[in-house]
């Protein structure tokens, strides 16, 4: 498994992802399929934090 400070750090890179989508998402609310590819994006980057970021806040 990998370390704190690694996990910690996919975390953070997650976190980005999240943000980075939805922002996306909300640009594109005039552009249906921007918007919901944006939140199938969401959807994928919420499986990544039930695997990484709920562990590292076990930590």
């Amino acid at each position: 498994m990998a370390g704190k400070t690694e996990l910690q750090e996919i975390d953070g890179k997650i976190q980005l992802l999240k943000k980075t989508a939805e922002e996306i998402k909300t640009m594109g609310e005039g552009f249906p399929a921007l918007y919901r590819n944006a939140g199938r994006i969401l959807a994928g980057i919420k499986m990544l934090e039930l695997n990484i970021s709920d562990v590292t806040a076990l930590l």
